[in-house]
């Protein structure tokens, strides 16, 4: 897509990416069709997870190179994933690609792994803590240049194992166990000690945090970028559907009771009954392909394979190129989705 000049009539907004695994690849596509289109400057990122990994590749590329080099950046770090992927033994063997697609619930290594993790712990068969993603946020993030002069107000969510509380940290604090501790899952990994705590997942308490856009940007507009499906229409009725349908239910409760909020406290500025100074008016819009994602089960969001990344990134590139088309105009004017109907 040729990139179009922002000139001064960009209009400023903050993003709240979603966590998901391999499923990040939605965003990293909806990204770049944001940022090739030119009409929209991003002021705060907020992220978990996977979600937290473009953020930081979003501002990483952006100081280097404008958003020609955040869109350079969002492919370097994808194709750093797949490359990793490549070696590790968690994938469909032909075969089984030929019969399963990019669903890894029944092969032979998904089903090995499974009962590995539900018996061992990363602490047990990880004791030196081994983790590839670690070494693709090395090979790809420059933390000392983007804690001096990140391009974007950034937001990275991770959840305190002892409390439970979200901790949302800021560019300044940047680091390779913030991000690691952003994406630790705690069957795979251990938790990362930052500031003498340990951390897991920000996807299990902030999926992603929406409160820092709204407490200390400017912007009124705030974009989400949906990975996880809010609703499904039909039962799961087998155990691989139960457990994939608890783990979207997981990672959206968080946001669903920050909307909540945003909800009521935005009837109560249209009613007049708090302060409107104090109580900004805000504009909440959401970019998402829940008919497509609901096709990818928990199993997919440990498939990293190069192809898959690029079936989902165009998915992505597709929906933001819809919701510009339909809403680019409610940018700074009203909300683009019913909060009510979506999340309550």
């Amino acid at each position: 897509m040729p990139q179009r000049s922002n000139g001064t009539n960009a209009k400023r907004v903050n993003l709240a990416l979603q966590g998901g695994g391999a499923h990040g690849a939605f965003t990293w596509g909806v990204l770049d069709a944001l940022i090739a289109d030119g009409r929209l400057e991003f002021e705060g990122i907020s992220g978990a997870s996977a979600g937290a990994m473009n953020a930081v590749a979003v501002a990483q590329g952006w100081l280097d190179g404008g958003r020609d080099g955040a869109r350079e950046a969002l492919e370097r770090f994808w194709g750093r994933v797949a490359a990793h992927q490549a070696l590790m033994p968690l994938r469909n063997a032909p075969w089984e690609q030929a019969i399963w697609g990019h669903d890894l619930t029944y092969s032979l290594a998904y089903q090995g792994f499974e009962n590995f993790v539900r018996t061992f712990s990363p602490y047990q068969f990880n004791p030196l803590d081994w983790n590839p993603l670690r070494q693709v946020i090395q090979e790809t993030m420059d933390f000392d240049r983007l804690r001096a002069a990140s391009p974007h107000k950034l937001f990275i969510s991770a959840t305190d194992v002892a409390t439970g509380k979200a901790r949302v940290f800021t560019e300044r604090e940047l680091s390779v166990e913030v991000l690691t501790a952003s994406a630790c899952l705690p069957f795979l990994f251990q938790a990362p000690t930052i500031d003498g705590k340990r951390y897991w997942d920000g996807g299990y308490s902030g999926n992603p945090p929406l409160w820092p856009l709204f407490e200390t940007c400017t912007p009124e507009d705030i974009i989400l970028v949906e990975i996880n499906p809010i609703n499904r229409a039909e039962l799961p009725t087998s155990a691989p559907d139960i457990l994939n349908r608890l783990n979207e239910i997981g990672m959206t409760t968080a946001l669903r009771g920050e909307m909540r909020a945003i909800a009521f406290v935005q009837r109560l500025r249209d009613e007049g009954r708090v302060d409107a100074a104090r109580y900004r008016r805000l504009h909440v819009h959401a970019i998402h392909d829940e008919e497509a994602m609901v096709a990818y089960n928990v199993s997919t969001k440990f498939n990293a394979d190069l192809g898959f990344l690029r079936e989902l990134k165009a998915l992505g590139e597709a929906a933001a190129r819809g919701w510009l088309a339909d809403h680019f105009v409610d940018v700074g004017v009203r909300d683009s989705v019913d909060i009510r109907a979506r999340y309550l």
